[in-house]
């Protein structure tokens, strides 16, 4: 997660807020909170409701802040409770697309990206309007469970691990899930792309 809370003491921060500091407690999440609403908006898609998971997140971490051990980063902590609360609010609106069919095959082989990452792509053509439109709607079509491993590793910059940890998974599912989601945006990119910039060649990344 992209942050500049990571030389601060938090645990330090943390004590003193169980100790009956709870003004601090806005200094602690403060680093986190575009990063936490980012990833509201990502799975949920409406402003609205990623406000709201994203402030009811931010309370439950402070009602259950004693609960936290240190064993990972406060920020992985804060995005799992965060992920939980979207999943619930999807699971009310029956929209969540079930995971079932894909967890069944995650342990297995996987063949090589073509295009390892996609932030591959030209920074001037990500700088288009239209360019930064399509994919943003493709992340936004991804089924939720690799939609959520890309915004992590990819865009919040998490590591395989941080985002493993945070999703509940194994790394090898977030490695397979990660490359699953590049390999999707890959192909419902690369023939927008031709399409807004047909003199380019596109065969570098796709």
């Amino acid at each position: 997660m992209k942050a500049d809370g990571e030389n601060r003491d938090e645990a330090q921060m943390i004590a003193s807020i169980l100790g009956g500091n709870t003004q601090e407690f806005h200094a602690l999440i403060q680093p986190y909170e575009r990063s936490v609403y980012s990833m509201a908006l990502s799975m949920l898609q409406n402003e609205a409701d990623a406000e709201d998971a994203a402030q009811e997140a931010f309370l439950k971490a402070f009602r259950n802040l004693e609960k936290f051990r240190g064993e990972a980063k406060f920020s992985t902590w804060l995005i799992s409770i965060m992920l939980n609360e979207a999943r619930s609010r999807l699971r009310q609106k029956k929209t969540a697309k079930t995971d079932s069919l894909d967890e069944l095959n995650e342990g297995g082989h996987v063949s090589p990206a073509l295009l390892r990452d996609w932030r591959e792509i030209p920074s001037e053509v990500l700088e288009r309007q239209e360019v930064g439109h399509m994919l943003q709607v493709a992340i936004t079509d991804l089924p939720p469970i690799y939609r959520e491993v890309f915004v992590l590793r990819d865009i919040e910059d998490f590591s395989v691990n941080q985002s493993a940890e945070a999703l509940g998974i194994t790394v090898a599912a977030a490695k397979v899930r990660l490359h699953r989601a590049r390999i999707m945006l890959q192909k419902r990119l690369a023939p927008e792309l031709r399409r807004v910039m047909p003199k380019r060649r596109w065969l570098s990344w796709f």
